[in-house]
């Protein structure tokens, strides 16, 4: 590519994590579509207000296998576009912290949830690792207390019914506004506010990519829509824009 290489935004959602397998939400075959009252496990008003849904919280992250989860080839791939030099900042919907794993530089992702690594007490602030926290409901503890004052433990995550921190989406609707190329990977694009940032890079001039198996709400304004498995598109795409080849998009 001659001139200076274009930034490339990547907003990447729970469909980039399934081949590492931690399963969807939205998807066919969605953890909602399963089981639609898993929902509250993951919304602040009942976790907060009922022991018997955070012991099922605490038995679906202990099932759901994120913690011992690695980076599959759509996360590397990512990885290998910052290392060849391309401007790259990735926007993550997700808590899993494959990205970071995978090699992607950590101040050049965006977890727009937050992150399920961590536990924080909801009383004083006590924050540790979630390892910890699973290894107490491993030995017995279906409901773990906060150790230094007896409070609610939850993940270090942005919950349903909880805003997003401002800090973060204001950075990452910068990123938006400026990148050339904008990805959605792996994404539904139909959870507010992160949903808004692809009409963002589009109102300023970005290309829009679309990788997901499931029809968005921004198909038809992409310049181009992929359909095949993430773990196989996402290294061909980061090929393409390793190489300067932006024709067709």
């Amino acid at each position: 590519m001659n001139g200076k290489r274009p930034l490339v935004a990547v907003l990447t959602g729970a469909g980039i994590s399934t081949d590492s397998g931690i399963p969807d939400y939205r998807g066919p075959q969605g953890l909602w579509q399963r089981d639609p009252s898993a929902q509250e496990l993951v919304t602040i008003g009942p976790y907060l207000a009922s022991t018997e849904v955070r012991r099922r919280a605490w038995l679906m992250r202990r099932d759901a296998g994120a913690i011992g989860a690695r980076p599959n080839a759509g996360h590397r791939a990512l990885a290998d576009l910052e290392r060849a030099g391309v401007p790259v900042r990735v926007l993550t919907q997700n808590v899993d912290g494959l990205h970071q794993a995978a090699g992607v530089s950590p101040r050049k992702v965006l977890e727009l949830h937050g992150t399920a690594t961590g536990v924080r007490c909801a009383g004083c602030g006590e924050s540790g690792p979630m390892a910890a926290a699973l290894a107490r409901v491993a030995a017995g503890e279906d409901d773990p207390a906060c150790a230094r004052c007896g409070g609610v433990l939850r993940p270090c995550t942005v919950m349903f019914g909880e805003p997003l921190d401002e800090r973060v989406l204001e950075q990452a609707e910068t990123i938006a506004r400026n990148c050339q190329v904008f990805l959605a990977v792996g994404s539904s694009l139909q959870v507010h506010p992160a949903a808004l940032l692809p009409r963002i890079a589009l109102e300023h001039g970005a290309r829009l990519i679309v990788v997901n198996g499931e029809p968005t709400p921004y198909d038809a304004e992409a310049h181009e829509v992929v359909r095949t498995p993430i773990s196989t598109a996402l290294p061909a795409l980061v090929a393409r824009l390793v190489d300067g080849d932006l024709s067709g998009l």
